[in-house]
Parts: structure tokens; C-alpha cells; sequence
């Protein structure tokens, strides 16, 4: 079904969907990965939000009163992971916001005194405190990358203000314990810029070439993603945030404990290492081809307690999912906004 036609039936996808909520892996339709981004969608002047650590800087697009979707990005990519998703879910009534994440674009510190922190609670503390910022009322949250481990996280701390979550490559919350089990030489292998990070040299050599090492993560993690200069271009500007290399660099140090956390996060994290269910409704996706470290649907899958679906984009999608098949992306943000109800 074309994706306008899916729209227009929005309320009664809603239904439908409502009452599948153990669903198998689902394939979607079709997407191509050799096309080019399909219509270089912008998103203008972005908005501010002041928060006690942060100026985050977001855009937004739908109806002012349209039911909130908050759309987080990762790693080395920004919100125009979402150029494309976010035009179809306001065409639909959401109001959708989309955050520079801290080391990202116009986002910035409010004093240079804070930690330039990536651990994952802290990111997650970020979200809220926009989610606080802005009033928003019970958002559906959708990720992707670190975004998508962001989304989960928010669904298990404060399950009582998520309407409903979708996450690109299923349950990522990670814990430093279960990060210091070794994994199989060729799992090793695909995480090497982790073990690079953890070096001088890593730190030296990201700051030195941070557009070029972004364009192979981004070739690597989608080998069919046929993107072209300007679309890469787009996006590799976010990333030249003073502050970027050094939340990059934390994040993967803090994962191998070979960085210090802050303490305000320390009850967080250890909520989240006992790894804990996800009992809000929600949709995973995968990409076909997605080339980055990422786990099995079937080795999370009783991670999600609550109303689930898995659903596989086909025709050479690879970790950016949203950007490569962005129909795909925002079909599951309105089913899992049907499968919480009315």
C-alpha cells in the first residue's frame, strides 16, 4: 500500500494494528537503497530549549496541538536522519520534534565547566529535560543509533510520560559490567573504532578527520546506501559542534569503563544494567543490510513486554534506517501510536 494511501486510512490502521500485539518479524514494503535521498528535505531556522546543563537546539514541523513524536538521531549522523520521516508523520497531524543532540550542531553546553559527558544516562537525562522544556504530553519516541538507545532508555525510566516507542535495531541499553564479557572475534572486528576511540591516537585522529571517518561509518554501516555528496555534506556539518569529538570519545570510553560517569546518573545507570523490560508499546525495525554491530531480533525480543511488533526493511537498508526507508520509519510511529490506543 503506497504510503499516501496509508495515511489518508490513518484511523483505521489504528484499529487494526491495535490488536496485533505479539506480531512475528513483518517485512515492509519494498524500499530501494540505490536511490538517492529522495527529495533533499530541509527543516529550516532551528529552535531553542533551555535546560539546566544544555541550549538544545531542535526543529519541529506538523500542527502545534498534533500528538508529539520526539525523533532522536545518533552517531555520526544528525536530525536529518529524519529529513524525510518527519515531512510524512506531520502531513498526518504529529507534531514532531527533532533534537540536536549535545555535540551536535547548535546545541551547546551552558558553561564550560560541565563534563562533556556522553554516557548513555546522560543522554537520556537530555531528552527528558526537553521532553520537560517543551511540555510535551506523553510523546511517541522513535530512534535510531544512539537515538534509538536514548528512546529505549526513556521507556523504562519513565514509562508513565512514553506513549509508545520505535527503535531502529531493537533493545540497546547497554551497562559497563556486561560491556567488559568479551565477544567473538568477528563481533570484535566490527567494533574496532570502539578500541580506536580508547586510544590518544583514536582521540587525536577523529578531531584531525571527523568528516572523513563519518563518511566510512557511514559507507560500512550502509554498503547499499547510495548517498551523494550533498546529503553526507548536510549532515557533516552538525558534527563540527566544538564539543563533538569530545562526547564522542566519552561515549565509547565510558561503554569500556575506561572513562568515568557523573554521579548524578550513578542510580540510573544501575537501573538500566539489570536491563530492565520495556512494557510501553512498541515497534523494532532492521535494515536488510545493515552493516554496523548490532544485535539479533530474536536475542531481544524478550526484552519488550508489552504490545510488540519486529518489522525487517528490505532492498538493501542499512543502519540509517529512518534516512534510507523513511515510509518504512513512519508507518511504525503511526502503527505504534494505533497500538497504545486511543
Amino acid at each position: 500500500m503506497p504510503i499516501d494511501d496509508t495515511l489518508q486510512r490513518r484511523a483505521f490502521l489504528a484499529s487494526a494494528v491495535s490488536g496485533a500485539a505479539a506480531a512475528l518479524i513483518l517485512p515492509t514494503e519494498r524500499s530501494s537503497a540505490t536511490a538517492a535521498t529522495p527529495r533533499q528535505q530541509g527543516f529550516g531556522t532551528p529552535r531553542h530549549a533551555r535546560t539546566d546543563v544544555l541550549d538544545i537546539a531542535y526543529v519541529e514541523m506538523g500542527p502545534p496541538k498534533g500528538r508529539p513524536v520526539l525523533l532522536l538521531h545518533g552517531w555520526p549522523y544528525d536530525i536529518h536522519t529524519y529529513a524525510d520521516a518527519a515531512p510524512i508523520l506531520a502531513a498526518a497531524g504529529y507534531r514532531v520534534i527533532v533534537p540536536h543532540l549535545r555535540g551536535y550542531g547548535p546545541t551547546r553546553f551552558l558553561a564550560d565547566a560541565t563534563p562533556r559527558n556522553g554516557q548513555q544516562a546522560a543522554l537520556a537525562q537530555d531528552a527528558i529535560d526537553l521532553i520537560d522544556a517543551l511540555g510535551l504530553d506523553n510523546p511517541i519516541v522513535g530512534g535510531c543509533d544512539w537515538g534509538a538507545r536514548t528512546a529505549c532508555i526513556l521507556a523504562v525510566a519513565r514509562p508513565e510520560r512514553i506513549r509508545a516507542l520505535v527503535s531502529v535495531s531493537g533493545y540497546l541499553i547497554g551497562s559497563q559490567a556486561a560491556n567488559v564479557k568479551p565477544l567473538s572475534p568477528e563481533a570484535e572486528r566490527a567494533w574496532w573504532y570502539q578500541f580506536y576511540f580508547a586510544t590518544e591516537r583514536g582521540r587525536q585522529g577523529y578531531a584531525a578527520n571527523t568528516h572523513a571517518f563519518a563518511r566510512l561509518i557511514w559507507q560500512t554501516a550502509s554498503p547499499k546506501w547510495a548517498f551523494d555528496d550533498a546529503t553526507f555534506a548536510r549532515s557533516a556539518a552538525a558534527l563540527d559542534n566544538p564539543d563533538h569529538v569530545a562526547i564522542a570519545i566519552h561515549n565509547y570510553r565510558w561503554r569500556l569503563g575506561l572513562a568515568e560517569g557523573e554521579a548524578r546518573y550513578d542510580a540510573l545507570e544501575r537501573q538500566l544494567a539489570a536491563f530492565p523490560a520495556i512494557r510501553v508499546p512498541t515497534i523494532t525495525l532492521e535494515g536488510d543490510a545493515n552493516g554496523a554491530p548490532h544485535p539479533q531480533p530474536q536475542d531481544y525480543r524478550k526484552r519488550f513486554e508489552g504490545p510488540y511488533q519486529h518489522r525487517l526493511s528490505t532492498g538493501g537498508i542499512g543502519h540509517n534506517l529512518p534516512q534510507e526507508a523513511p515510509r518504512d520509519f513512519a508507518r511504525a510511529i503511526i502503527d505504534a501510536d494505533g497500538m497504545a490506543g486511543s
